[in-house]
């Protein structure tokens, strides 16, 4: 337990003009973690210094920041199993006081929708037809054309809040939902696109590796084939290579997300958040289970 008297009179030394003093104090306040967040934010709304609110904002951000990277270290060492929860956890480097169980339940809200329209022994091509139909026409998900390089394409709660994202992102709440409803439809991390597979595990065969069709999340569900990746490919001069047609891990579709948040924020001229994002994709590079 923290003592309040003490992280107090720390804070308030955090306007200290000598380098030193406050090298200490920062440090000494870091060290408290998560715990030291409550005192910093009734400190902040306190102040009346810029410097002292500019300092205690950036201790603030320090500390959440240090819980996201520990937070996706644990993913990725645990084996990147949900892929809901490395999306969250990316979202909390925007949003730290985020209420995830809301992100959750608008999720779970879209599946039960879709569920309860379910017919039993509908075909691959059915039950598509359906998430489409809730997820476009109900609920007006779309692409965010106009403004492509937003971060907020990026940031799962923005999306669900707007209705509008990029192309990883719809692929990613879109995949979640069919996974939560027994449709085997997952990420397939194609170059400048990301698209869906739909598996049939039952047909494998070494052509198509148990592929059925592919969705563009980004064009209201769009179905197509394996040629249609051929031809794009073909396109932009790229040699045939296995992992444009298959499911990727997710791993992979987390580094691509924070990819397009390292071009926004670089876009934007924000170093220091390319920098933070750089870090954790730096995490996700070094090997999980």
């Amino acid at each position: 337990m923290i003592n309040p008297t003490e992280v107090n009179s720390l804070i308030r030394l955090l306007d200290d003009p000598d380098g030193e003093i406050f090298e200490h104090v920062h440090q000494k306040l870091l060290s408290y973690g998560p715990e030291a967040i409550t005192y910093l934010e009734t400190a902040w709304e306190e102040a009346f210094d810029p410097i002292q609110q500019e300092r205690i904002a950036n201790l603030v951000h320090e500390i959440q920041f240090r819980i996201v990277k520990k937070d996706l270290q644990l993913w990725h060492q645990g084996g990147a199993f949900d892929l809901l929860q490395g999306i969250l956890i990316v979202n909390r480097y925007q949003y730290p006081d985020l209420d995830e169980q809301k992100v959750i339940n608008q999720i779970e809200g879209i599946k039960r929708d879709i569920w309860i329209q379910m017919m039993h022994e509908a075909s691959p091509a059915e039950q598509i037809k359906l998430i489409n139909h809730v997820f476009y026409n109900i609920y007006g998900f779309s692409g965010n054309t106009t403004n492509h390089q937003d971060p907020q394409n990026s940031y799962l709660s923005q999306v669900l809040e707007t209705k509008k994202g990029s192309q990883t992102s719809l692929a990613i709440i879109y995949s979640i939902i069919a996974q939560k409803l027994d449709i085997p439809v997952y990420g397939v991390n194609l170059p400048q696109h990301f698209i869906l597979a739909y598996m049939d595990e039952s047909m494998q065969s070494e052509f198509d590796g148990g592929i059925l069709f592919y969705i563009n999340a980004f064009n209201k569900g769009f179905i197509f084939g394996r040629r249609d990746v051929d031809m794009f490919l073909k396109q932009l001069n790229l040699k045939f290579d296995k992992q444009f047609y298959e499911p990727c891990s997710n791993t992979d579709i987390i580094k691509r997300v924070l990819r397009n948040l390292i071009s926004a924020y670089e876009h934007l001229g924000s170093a220091e958040k390319v920098e933070e994002l750089n870090e954790l994709l730096g995490i996700l590079d070094t090997p999980g289970l």
